[in-house]
């Protein structure tokens, strides 16, 4: 007997017994079901997780910061907290170093920065505004786009030009309703002219907190150049610290190497200079979520199998019901020549082919959920093809399981006697 030909009939026992096959699967689809959703949601969080940590620009990189040399203990604590951290009596990093190492190292993104915070009157009423020289790789690292106008172009990053990026935030609080490119703002007593205004915070626009205090800080900010920033607010053309990120994770350490070498070199073998290692903070938080992540997928997984275990018991039921009403048809089949192996193959085939159109139901019904529900995220959620194969091998392994007790017994029938129990 055929394969084709077994896998034909199979079929049409299983749809001549509509409602009774759609009990039999309902264990196996359920099982599918919550296998599938299980793999998708834990990927599905491992994804969000791992591109938000990269919009948030702290993925394989270091800040590089002034230093006295001083390893102590007071300092080392301090550079855990803010990036902010500075050593005041250290000999500065210079605008020289920033262009060295964004000529020197390979890297992806490359910035500096000098920040503080000023008093900015608009109708006579003081307000603090955070005024922050830059350079365009920040908005890329952070994954601030533009609302309107522009970026800096190479004339206003080189020569010190006065002009201005705001944030959202501060284009709604203070130009409502307006977009106030081409005005003129007076900040720590600098006028700039207004190029370029940030968008909204796309990357906790779903609901998710991902840093979003610090982040609408940032969208409150004004930026400038930061050749502007270092001439006119820093002695020196000195700047407070520079951030560099590898393209991924293999290159980071190399990177960091380069910068040390680059940077001890420059500064004549004097290591006045510190690092943060946001990159190795994150490579730790990551595997730790990775870590608890596998645990929930062990957890979860023993939740759903008991589902396609049930499923499993309800086809073995099924298949034995379905041995008595068949007699006649196992009767008729071997007494044309059908050997006993073809009636086992004929019933292990219907077993493993009920458990598969359980198992396509259980991973459509999945995907259509799971789109449903990233769509209402607001996210990108995947339906990873470990936890589809997963779901399709575990149906298949209750399939055959089940079947194969009753497709054994149906093979032993005795032809003569299930003909005559047929009559």
């Amino acid at each position: 007997m055929q394969l084709s030909e077994n896998i034909t009939s199979s079929l049409q026992n299983i749809f001549s017994h509509k409602f009774r096959s759609f009990l039999t699967l309902l264990g196996i689809i359920i099982g599918v079901f919550a296998v599938v959703t299980m793999f998708s949601a834990v990927y599905g969080v491992k994804i969000i997780l791992k591109n938000n940590m990269e919009g948030l620009g702290f993925n394989n990189s270091v800040m590089v910061y002034p230093s006295d040399g001083n390893n102590s203990r007071q300092q080392r604590r301090n550079r855990r907290f803010r990036f902010r951290y500075i050593n005041r009596g250290a000999k500065p990093l210079t605008m020289d170093d920033f262009n060295l190492l964004s000529s020197e190292v390979e890297s992806k993104y490359t910035y500096g920065m000098v920040e503080g915070w000023h008093r900015y009157y608009v109708n006579e009423s003081e307000n603090w505004l955070q005024l922050r020289a830059t350079n365009n790789d920040f908005f890329k690292t952070q994954t601030f786009k533009l609302k309107s106008g522009r970026l800096f172009n190479k004339f206003e990053r080189n020569n010190g030009t006065r002009v201005c990026i705001v944030g959202f935030n501060f284009a709604n609080k203070y130009y409502p309703g307006t977009d106030p490119i081409g005005e003129k703002i007076t900040v720590a007593g600098s006028r700039f002219e207004i190029i370029g205004v940030l968008g909204m915070d796309e990357l906790n626009s779903s609901g998710m907190n991902f840093n979003s205090w610090q982040r609408q800080q940032d969208l409150r900010a004004v930026y400038i150049p930061l050749s502007t920033g270092a001439r006119y607010y820093r002695k020196n053309n000195a700047i407070d610290y520079v951030y560099v990120q590898a393209f991924d994770e293999e290159g980071y350490l190399p990177m960091k190497t380069h910068i040390t070498q680059t940077l001890l070199a420059a500064h004549n073998m004097a290591h006045d200079f510190s690092f943060n290692d946001v990159g190795a903070m994150i490579v730790t938080v990551t595997k730790e979520i990775t870590e608890k992540m596998k645990k929930w997928n062990i957890t979860l997984f023993a939740i759903a199998s008991i589902s396609l275990i049930v499923g499993g018991i309800g086809l073995f039921s099924t298949l034995l019901i379905s041995i008595n009403e068949r007699m006649a048809e196992i009767g008729i089949r071997k007494s044309i020549g059908a050997t006993g192996q073809d009636i086992f193959l004929l019933f292990l085939i219907e077993s493993i082919t009920l458990a598969l159109i359980g198992a396509f139901i259980g991973i459509f019904t999945s995907s259509l959920i799971v789109k449903i529900l990233g769509s209402f995220m607001k996210a990108d959620l995947p339906v990873p093809m470990q936890g589809v194969l997963l779901g399709i091998g575990f149906s298949v392994l209750i399939g055959i399981i089940s079947g194969l007790y009753p497709s054994i017994k149906a093979s032993r029938i005795d032809p003569i006697k299930a003909i005559y129990y047929s009559e």
